[in-house]
């Protein structure tokens, strides 16, 4: 059979088939395809912005049980929001949605908007998370272009231009366009996001279980190891950082992270970078004197801990510190109040600050008292 020319009517018509027919056999059962509400559909969608299906599907059924319908996470208060959302990452994705909901109560009676134009002016919803809810959840002839569709189309037409650019972007969302179906576009497009995020893979694309490799024109002149074209990541950088537990007869100080920062919205303990020849306490005792007014005895090392942050390496070094006088005011826009230890689980907590709270509480229960030098 001779190839098919790509970017033409009877190539996008094979594709269409052969995706289809490959999904029909081997689509994941996941939670949010069972259900046809455009509300559950939409958390999906967002949730699944930079992450996993796997991390989703164990996080999507505790969100929709705790928020399973739109005007009940539109009545939730952002707090409540985080906490639920707590684990996922990307939290501006959460309270971009929270607030999204909001808007949708407020303008449209609960109802979620069914034209592109409406849906992009929602916070948190950009043209990807459009059209996932028009073909998904309304059957519309919309495109979806992400990651894993960005990846398959760039191989699907041997492009070898850097995908984030304006002319990549216009011809890529052209492709994603061009082979939708006039009914079940929404079908279409998760078949297409299935095969790159199982198939198509960044590395160690499996060609020969591809059920379009035979129209995939990278496949066809061998350069799929050179598609899509890769950006330079910057090198990794380690640095120090330090954490401090202040204890004040069973209470711990958090601080709300501001909306402009790292984890916005969520709270944690206090924290500062430890400079080369600083010693970490004393810093962190002078920044919660001059952050928070708060004067504090020097304690132990409760707990070190390493973790990644985009292109940082971070050794976390936890120190327990005793509170000796001041009360907490407001500087820098900051946010912070005494939290006793078994209130920690309500508050909305980073991954790490997360495992400093249940390594405080744990040793709550099991010494009765935490170790005070």
């Amino acid at each position: 059979m001779a190839a098919l020319q790509p970017d033409t009517p009877t190539w996008y018509s094979a594709l269409r088939r052969a995706a289809l027919a490959w999904y029909g056999r081997h689509a994941r059962d996941l939670p949010w395809r069972r259900l046809s509400d455009p509300y559950a559909i939409w958390v999906s969608e967002v949730m699944l912005q930079q992450t996993q299906a796997a991390t989703v599907e164990a996080y999507f059924p505790r969100f929709m049980a705790r928020f399973p319908r739109l005007a009940d996470l539109a009545a939730a208060s952002e707090r409540e929001v985080l906490r639920a959302w707590e684990g996922l990452g990307y939290y501006r994705r959460a309270r971009e949605l929270w607030r999204a909901a909001r808007h949708v109560v407020e303008h449209y009676g609960g109802e979620i908007p069914r034209t592109r134009e409406l849906l992009e002016q929602l916070p948190g919803v950009g043209p990807y998370t459009a059209g996932a809810i028009l073909s998904i959840a309304f059957d519309q002839r919309e495109p979806i272009l992400e990651a894993n569709t960005r990846r398959l189309w760039a191989r699907l037409l041997d492009w070898r231009q850097p995908l984030h650019g304006r002319h990549s972007q216009q011809r890529l969302w052209r492709a994603a366009r061009c082979i939708l179906p006039r009914r079940e576009a929404g079908r279409l497009n998760q078949a297409l996001m299935e095969l790159g995020s199982r198939v198509c893979t960044p590395r160690s694309p499996r060609c020969h279980e591809c059920p379009l490799a035979r129209w995939c024109a990278a496949y066809q002149q061998g350069s799929v190891h050179l598609v899509p074209r890769q950006r330079a990541r910057p090198p990794t950088q380690r640095v120090r950082h330090a954490a401090a537990i202040v204890w004040n007869r069973g209470r711990v100080l958090l601080v709300q992270n501001p909306a402009n920062g790292r984890w916005p919205g969520l709270w944690d303990f206090p924290r500062a970078v430890v400079h080369d020849g600083t010693e970490p306490r004393q810093q962190l005792r002078q920044e919660l004197r001059r952050r928070f007014g708060v004067a504090v005895h020097a304690g132990p090392l409760l707990l070190r801990m390493t973790h990644t942050v985009t292109r940082y390496r971070i050794a976390l070094d936890c120190f327990l510190l005793l509170h000796r006088r001041g009360t907490l005011g407001r500087k820098g826009g900051e946010r912070a109040r005494w939290v006793a230890v078994g209130e920690l689980e309500t508050y909305p907590l980073s991954a790490t600050g997360r495992r400093i709270a249940r390594h405080v509480a744990r040793q709550m229960a099991h010494d009765a008292a935490l170790p005070l030098s």
